[in-house]
């Protein structure tokens, strides 16, 4: 199977109401393990890599990681670029073989929004690629972009005049959700995916999705949030398992790379093994 539309993953889900993963990866390690996680759990996955990872690796040598490591894919998967406000990123990335953008325009007003995201929408089409709309901040900070400041949410009429009028085909919508780390219980709205799918079909993002239980889960993928990122989750797997490994090796006074690299990929084969039974996608990869 090889790298699709981000549109034939979401598409499917939001018919099906599963959820499928949206991972931001930071390096060929959690590039790796999370492909061969998919490819094991028999799931479409989706991949993302932030701002900072594109800038700090660079967009050619990202995308040659990507070409190799999805050459011979058994399961459909999709490259996204997760929340984006530079355009020339954007460009960048598009022109580089991602098949997606979320172009992060929320801090602008309403209207240079919704301007600037029907042009990026046309650019990518050039491409073959799609579009994640978003107009409300999404709470808290992830890889240098946000805030903690808690999101102004919009008027539905407002939210669904842009999805009509830019023809994004995923929509990222404020319910409650925050990036990072959840301090106290979050409340979401999950009445406000209900709204904006009866008023505009369209698959769903829900930002934010580590720390969330299992019944906030299952209740908003029925909703229709086809799209389910996940980014903090991988981050502290990575940290932690690579933490325990060399405490164990300093013990031990044995030192072997590849061993710890075996060791990580294992701990982020289980997390993604979690995820795709928690979201439904286990198995529905075609």
């Amino acid at each position: 199977m090889p790298v699709v539309p981000l549109s034939d993953i979401v598409s499917r889900a939001f018919d099906e109401r599963y959820g499928v993963p949206a991972i931001n990866v930071f390096n060929d390690l959690s590039l790796e393990a999370v492909l061969s996680a998919a490819e094991r759990a028999r799931s479409p996955m989706i991949v993302q890599t932030s701002v900072k990872t594109v800038r700090s690796i660079g967009a050619p040598v990202l995308a040659s990681m990507w070409r190799s490591m999805t050459a011979d894919i058994s399961v459909p998967v999709s490259l996204h670029l997760d929340h984006c406000p530079d355009r020339d990123v954007v460009s960048l990335c598009l022109e580089h073989g991602w098949n997606s953008v979320l172009f992060d325009a929320s801090e602008l007003p309403v209207e240079e929004n919704q301007r600037q995201t029907i042009e990026v929408v046309a650019e990518a089409r050039r491409y073959g690629a799609q579009v994640e709309g978003e107009i409300e901040s999404i709470t808290g900070v992830e890889d240098g972009h946000g805030s903690d400041e808690e999101a102004t949410r919009l008027p539905l009429d407002v939210s669904i005049a842009f999805l009509e009028a830019t023809g994004v085909d995923v929509f990222a919508p404020s319910i409650g959700n925050r990036h990072g780390t959840y301090k106290t219980t979050p409340v979401i709205d999950v009445e406000r995916v209900s709204e904006i799918v009866e008023r505009h079909p369209i698959p769903i993002a829900l930002h934010g999705g580590s720390g969330l239980s299992a019944e906030v889960f299952k209740d908003l993928i029925a909703r229709g949030c086809a799209k389910v990122n996940i980014s903090t989750a991988l981050k502290e797997t990575f940290m932690k398992s690579n933490l325990s490994f060399l405490r164990k090796a300093e013990s031990q006074d044995r030192w072997d790379p590849p061993s710890l690299f075996r060791a990580v990929s294992e701990d982020i084969d289980e997390l993604v093994a979690t995820l795709t039974d928690q979201f439904g996608s286990t198995g529905k990869a075609w």
